[in-house]
């Protein structure tokens, strides 16, 4: 059939035309939602739809009202106008406004017919999920494809661990031609008096210490994708530097005259909100617009729980594979556990616990106790064993980073501030403890 998996709108006040229309479309396979007034068809308007078929004079208004309206959405399908006579300029002017088509009453079918068909977009053959399952992650899979095919920076949004490195890593290998280096450089990780030299590179006797031409991750990356993780810890000394090199494409090694082009995709990631950092003086505004090109915000994993059996499932079999690990499977009591988690390390966390019990699971099957032994319930009754001060102060110290991680939703400066520490001092502890987001 001709629409068949078609999802297409019809605003249409004529009973008789409006039947006509819809019991046309519907043998053609298209899924059709009907509405007869202008102020319902913008109330219930889906943006997922393929094609709008309106006509222009309506009761309570007209139909260049509704396009207007989803103008105004993002990723809007398509119009095709049914009109009298009468109103063909309106139907001319509305075509240069952006609108598909036009068709004036009474219309043959085949030709109706045939003007839906060249206005409908090709349809996206779903293949194998990369990303995940829910809509959520589909969703986002799909836009990460039709950006692949653009070279613009691109800004992942999202709490840390949702899988932002995974997606710019997803987005680089749809770059072509293969293989081109990704360079992933963490902002925060890296002390601020050395992250200019990190990411940009120095020459010889630029300063004390550089004993040698250093090439930094910018020029690193070549034609690839420079991957910029939490974007905004970036000091705005960097910031203005950054902001330069994306506008001219070049940037100059420290203590270097010869320019250096930069040839990489940038791809940049962060757990923050930079708008309101930007009104709050801590991030460049004119930055924040420039990487603000193309936004893909993630959403965290307790709010996408179609994906938490799919990812335990894929992180179960690699890691048997890669470990060599003699299990069956993941019972059902582990996997109620799983959803019953409120995941707030995301991705990361699934992925962390999973190994640990893959590595140490004694029995064939994994168990509840095996993916969260931090909630296993001590012998009743049975006194603590006394421990030496020294592990006493480890342990609360790591207990309060955890707590100061999760009350930030893993923003690590945040999280530093509440402990009152600086950002380098609370990356080394999260070393020392084995803290991984």
């Amino acid at each position: 059939m001709l629409l068949e998996g078609r999802s297409i709108i019809l605003v249409e006040d004529d009973p008789i035309m409006g039947e006509s229309l819809v019991e046309r479309l519907t043998l053609e396979g298209a899924t059709v939602r009907w509405w007869t007034r202008c102020a319902e068809a913008i109330t219930n308007f889906d943006a997922g739809a393929d094609l709008v078929i309106s006509d222009i004079r309506l009761p309570d208004g007209t139909g260049e009202d509704v396009f207007r309206a989803a103008s105004a959405l993002p990723d809007a399908p398509p119009f095709l106008f049914v009109t009298g006579h009468a109103d063909i300029d309106q139907a001319v002017r509305l075509m240069r406004a952006g609108a598909g088509d036009y068709l004036t009453k009474p219309f043959e079918m085949p030709l109706f017919l045939g003007r839906v068909g060249q206005l409908l977009r090709p349809l996206e053959k779903p293949g194998a999920p990369v990303l995940g399952v829910s809509p959520a992650m589909r969703e986002v899979e799909r836009l990460l494809r039709r950006v692949g095919r653009i070279s613009s920076t691109v800004l992942l949004t999202g709490e840390t661990g949702v899988g932002k490195e995974v997606c710019a890593r997803f987005l680089h290998e749809l770059r072509e031609p293969h293989p081109v280096p990704f360079v992933a450089v963490n902002c925060a990780a890296i002390p601020q008096d050395l992250l200019e030299s990190e990411l940009f590179g120095h020459e010889k006797g630029a300063f004390t210490g550089a004993a040698a031409r250093h090439q930094g991750y910018a020029e690193r990356a070549r034609n690839g994708t420079l991957f910029l993780d939490e974007i905004g810890e970036l000091d705005l000394k960097l910031q203005a530097k950054l902001l330069r090199v994306i506008e001219e494409r070049v940037f100059h090694r420290i203590g270097g005259e010869t320019p250096v082009p930069l040839a990489a995709r940038l791809v940049c990631a962060t757990n923050a909100d930079l708008a309101e950092r930007a009104r709050a003086g801590m991030f460049r505004e004119d930055l924040y617009y420039r990487i603000n090109v193309l936004t893909v915000p993630l959403p965290p994993l307790r709010s996408r729980t179609e994906d938490i059996e799919w990812l335990a499932e894929r992180f179960f079999e690699g890691f048997v594979r890669d470990l060599g690990a003699d299990l069956s499977g993941i019972s059902e009591l582990a996997m109620d556990a799983l959803r019953s988690h409120a995941w707030p390390g995301n991705v990361r966390e699934l992925r962390n616990r999973m190994e640990r019990a893959v590595a140490l699971a004694m029995s064939r099957w994994l168990m509840p106790g095996d993916l969260f032994p931090d909630k296993a319930p001590g012998p009743a009754g049975a006194p603590a064993k006394p421990v030496s001060l020294e592990a006493a102060r480890e342990d609360a110290e790591r207990r309060e980073i955890w707590r100061a991680l999760t009350e930030s939703r893993g923003a690590i400066s945040v999280a530093a501030a509440a402990l009152g520490i600086s950002r380098t001092t609370m990356w080394e502890k999260m070393r020392r403890h084995r803290i991984e987001l």
